[in-house]
């Protein structure tokens, strides 16, 4: 009679351990399969970060020379901006975001250039939406223009030349320039750096622009020229950096996401072994009280 009360009890014991730990087990194997088809996921974006980088740092190489020549002529002549002239700052990001905080170093260094500027403040001009969505935080008034679906593989000369024209004819007054851009030092650093083109009038009034025989219709060009130059050199650069740091936190991804799957496959394990031995407990007290 003891035996025959006794069947119900342990049955219910048992069945009651079990669906726990089959709800827990579940639980826990329903997010290992997400989160390996999550490091699945980030393993070919790192693959395909690291096919675009070697590509990325050609072209970067080619306008970094380019921009550095074509601007040379204000580090010959000793130029520095005139007072009171009206300052424009370009910030140059992208669209497209899963790579750290690169875009948000351009953001915090035009800030920190905007509380503390040459003359007055012409306006803002962002390259790219993240860069418009932090910066319209803090500064929406101060934003003129903005563009995007710029540079969605490597940014191109034409691309930079439609939107230094765009800048030039908006109606804004275009005086001192200043890109801020991510400049590439190596494949896990870059740094946000501004890249400052003058007026005509502080180039003129330069201690040596004597040395150069100019006319005006030449330095005119040579303004938008060097604009559209500036932009090309920092899309460029900004996506070179922006392809090694998406490597690098696709990269960090994964290797957190196996870390994850370790234990979530040694919790799961040792959860199950757990449920075995319970109901081992279960059938042996069973057989026992029988």
């Amino acid at each position: 009679m003891f035996a025959t009360r006794a069947q119900p009890v342990v049955s219910a014991l048992s069945a009651g351990v079990q669906t726990r730990n089959m709800a827990t087990l579940r639980e826990i194997q329903i997010r290992l399969n997400s989160i390996k088809n999550i490091g699945k996921i980030t393993k070919s974006m790192k693959m395909i970060a690291s096919t675009k980088v070697a590509k990325a740092q050609r072209s970067m190489e080619t306008a970094r020379t380019y921009g550095r020549t074509s601007g040379a002529i204000y580090t010959n002549s000793n130029t520095a901006p005139l007072e009171n002239e009206s300052e424009i700052f370009v910030v140059s990001s992208s669209d497209r975001g899963l790579c750290g905080g690169i875009h948000s170093s351009v953001a915090k260094a035009t800030r920190k250039l905007i509380a503390v500027p040459t003359g007055s403040i012409a306006g803002v001009v962002v390259l790219g939406d993240k860069a418009k969505n932090q910066m319209s935080r803090s500064n929406r008034k101060d934003i003129h223009l903005s563009f995007n679906q710029i540079g969605k593989s490597i940014p191109t000369y034409a691309e930079a030349s439609a939107a230094a024209d765009t800048i030039l004819t908006s109606g804004v007054k275009v005086e001192t320039t200043t890109v801020v851009y991510n400049m590439f030092h190596s494949a896990i650093a870059y740094e946000a750096t501004p890249l400052r083109s003058y007026s005509l009038e502080a180039l003129k009034s330069a201690e040596g622009f004597s040395a150069y025989e100019l006319d005006d219709e030449v330095l005119e060009n040579y303004r938008e020229f060097l604009l559209a130059n500036n932009l090309y050199w920092a899309l460029v650069e900004g996506h070179a950096s922006e392809m090694s740091a998406k490597r690098n936190a696709m990269e960090n991804a994964t290797k957190n996401a196996g870390d994850m799957v370790d234990r979530l496959t040694m919790t799961y394990n040792r959860t199950r072994q757990a449920a075995i031995t319970s109901e081992l407990v279960d059938i042996i007290t069973g057989a026992s009280a029988l």
